[in-house]
């Protein structure tokens, strides 16, 4: 284990700075929760004012504490955290926790402060939790440490989990009490001036205490530290996270049709679901989806059995199956020959299976042993609605049995019950994980059915994480020069350029990137002139460095066959870019070989200030922003990222052909895909490009880019825009 987490979390001695006499302080409830929980190790309240504190001698400096001290909690105003931190220092302490509140979080003043005494810590060697926090919490029976100021210590468990929010982990930790869900370690990091997630991911890898972690995060802040270290903590604990701030406004204005489509909270959906981290909508999925993950196995599929003795939930739970893309199959033949040996002629066999309401906790085992045998299921949601003459402890403790030897998920529905329920722990049920004694339950099979989806979608996570990044080639001679030409194009530059018209298809031509033949006109007869050396038709199209959407101000006309059509076309955009007041920013009309056939896609990238690059693949082409019908994905692109990112899109089916139209030429997308993301690497200097429209021609046939822009930003910029 990392040893500077070690001391928050495993330490042999603490100094409570800041400890109280008055209860119902924050020093007076700190202090007696890590007595009351019985610390071992010993505990020394610091005081100057206190010669005992709730029967304990006190010290009126960190510095008079007679023995060592790993790690030492502040409860001190703001402004004596840095003077009280020095002492600290001087004592030797490994790690420190700042519960006081004034700092960055009340603006510049709190910034200075806390930016001193992060530098200051870091000189000594000290690890810094907060400030502005709830504290920590190890359930281990040989730490028993609860130093926070919380009213609930939690019983030991396989779960830990960090909330950047101590309001809402106080309320959290409380909740799983109230479900009987064990807690294996709470860290309230707060403003996360020091430890941040991505410590506590690594220090949790290695807890053998830890099965599954979850996350309440308002801000990251090392994304792309964050996707490797949770790629690789996922392939053995489940990673369950809540995201505040969904919709949160003001980010950057976008200059492109990708820029535009990523706002709000894309990036953030990508780098979870590459990172392979659970994402949930609420605190309460969070838990329902750990009660599934810390004691059952994850689903190898989406076909789910429901078996019920009420048929009104069963078809609940049905319908819910459907919604969340999970299957309700039949059962094999010899699966309903063995359930109809034993249950009543009334029975429904099918599934789901409904047994009816005289179902006893005999009839319950042989019915959940008979369907976790089906080669047909992948997991088992078990309904029981209580009826007056039949025991509820009894079919807790046999379905119970039944599911010890399987090694498929098992969740119930006891209606009205949420938790770990008493009637699964039998006595001789497993104690190691998963212990399939241990069932959770579900007040609505509503809410079980989204547990099973979110198991069923990590589980096809697990099965595709190492998915490579694949070689594209290229010449690399090429590539470099190209790359060299566009650092030198924003070298001297203060804001972001455009690329020219004529530099967008060599950039583009480097990297193996089809386009159509093209080339600028500046006056009607150079327009004819190239149409004729292309050969009809041909496309016109508006090239200025203020048009975003060339639509949009009537600056393309397609498909002109002879020289009157092109030189009317020419003569008709310059006279709408006048009338747009564009004139002088118009540099030509562009003439390009006219391709006509093909399903319009986009493909795109943009730059998140936070995370990075983020690559963008849809379809609709001029009206991908009505449709929004698109996906995007954190840079570099995996071989399963790609193929996940061409079958998302809704109208997906267009690619296989529909209603008699010619299909697309996947291989090729996927092709341009990489190729894209190949390029945004070699290039750092990139800050949007639109392909769009991008023609998917039928299969066999490629792909062809009709239309780009390229935004490039100098480095001396780059952090304006990122």
């Amino acid at each position: 284990m990392p040893n500077s987490i070690d001391a928050l979390l495993n330490p042999r001695s603490i100094a409570v700075i800041g400890a109280s006499r008055k209860r119902r302080t924050v020093g007076g409830e700190m202090f007696a929760n890590l007595l009351r929980c019985g610390f071992n190790g010993p505990v020394y309240p610091v005081n100057p004012t206190a010669q005992v504190i709730q029967s304990v001698a006190a010290y009126a400096s960190i510095l008079d504490v007679p023995g060592s001290v790993d790690l030492a909690i502040l409860v001190v105003p703001a402004q004596l955290a840095l003077p009280t931190l020095k002492q600290c220092a001087e004592k030797g302490v490994k790690a420190a926790v700042i519960i006081s509140a004034g700092f960055k979080e009340i603006g510049s003043v709190g910034l200075a402060r806390e930016t001193e005494m992060v530098a200051f810590a870091k000189e000594k060697g000290i690890r810094l939790l907060g400030p502005n926090c709830l504290g920590v919490m190890n359930t281990d029976p040989e730490v028993r440490l609860n130093a926070t100021f919380a009213g609930t210590f939690p019983k030991p468990g396989g779960v830990s989990f960090l909330s950047q929010s101590g309001a809402l982990g106080a309320v959290v930790v409380d909740l799983a009490a109230g479900r009987n869900i064990g807690l294996s370690s709470f860290v309230s990091v707060g403003n996360k001036c020091d430890i941040s997630g991505n410590d506590l991911l690594e220090f949790w890898e290695h807890d053998p205490r830890t099965r599954v972690i979850l996350l309440y995060l308002e801000s990251f802040g090392n994304p792309r530290k964050f996707v490797h270290i949770a790629r690789r903590v996922g392939r053995d604990k489940p990673i369950i996270a809540v995201k505040s701030g969904r919709t949160l406004a003001g980010s950057r204005a976008a200059a492109s049709h990708t820029g535009s489509m990523a706002g709000g909270d894309v990036a953030v959906a990508a780098l979870f679901r590459q990172a392979g981290v659970i994402r949930v909508d609420t605190t309460e999925e969070l838990f329902d989806t750990a009660m599934l993950l810390t004691s059952q196995p994850v689903p190898q599929g989406r076909r789910v059995g429901i078996l019920t003795n009420a048929g009104g939930p069963g078809i609940l739970a049905a319908d819910a199956c459907e919604s969340r893309d999970l299957r309700v199959p039949a059962l094999t033949d010899q699966s309903q020959q063995e359930l109809d040996a034993f249950l009543p002629d009334e029975a429904s066999l099918g599934n789901p299976v409904d047994m009816i309401a005289s179902a006893n906790a005999e009839q319950y085992g042989k019915a959940v042993k008979v369907m976790l045998a089906d080669p047909n299921l992948d997991a088992l949601l078990v309904i029981f609605v209580p009826p007056l003459m039949i025991e509820t402890r009894d079919v807790a403790r046999a379905i119970a049995q039944a599911a010890m030897d399987a090694d498929k998920p098992v969740v119930t529905c006891f209606m009205g019950a949420h938790g770990f329920l008493d009637g699964f722990n039998t006595e001789d049920g497993c104690q190691e994980p998963p212990c399939k004694a241990q069932i959770p339950s579900y007040r609505f099979p509503e809410a079980a059915v989204r547990a099973l989806a979110r198991a069923a979608g990590h589980g096809e996570w697990l099965r595709v994480a190492d998915s490579p990044v694949p070689e594209v080639s290229l010449d690399d001679a090429l590539v470099r020069h190209t790359v060299e030409a566009c650092r030198d194009a924003v070298a001297t530059e203060d804001e972001p350029v455009w690329l020219d018209a004529s530099d967008v298809p060599r950039v583009l031509g480097a990297y193996g990137i089809d386009t159509p033949e093209s080339a600028l006109a500046t006056t009607a007869d150079k327009a004819v002139e190239l149409a004729r050396e292309m050969g009809y038709p041909v496309a016109l199209k508006v090239v200025s460095d203020r048009v975003t959407h060339k639509t949009d101000v009537g600056g393309v006309i397609l498909d002109r066959r002879d020289d009157d059509e092109v030189r009317r076309g020419f003569d008709e955009i310059v006279a709408k870019a006048w009338s747009a007041d564009l004139s002088e920013s118009v540099q030509g009309v562009q003439v390009q070989r006219f391709v006509k056939q093909g399903i319009e896609a986009v493909v795109g990238v943009t730059h998140d200030p936070v995370f990075g690059p983020l690559i963008m693949f849809g379809l609709g082409g001029a009206y991908v922003e009505l449709v929004r019908d698109v996906v995007f994905r954190l840079h570099p692109l995996s071989e399963h990222e790609v193929e996940s990112m061409i079958h998302e899109v809704r109208s997906a089916a267009l690619l296989r052909g529909y209603r008699g139209q010619p299909g697309g030429d996947e291989p090729a997308i996927k092709d341009l895909l990489h190729r894209v993301s190949r390029l945004v690497g070699d290039i750092p200097e990139l800050l949007e490009m639109d392909l769009n429209p991008v023609k998917i021609l039928p299969p066999g046939q490629g792909c062809v880019v009709v239309d780009a822009r390229i935004r490039l930003a100098s480095p001396s910029s780059w952090k304006k825009f990122r």
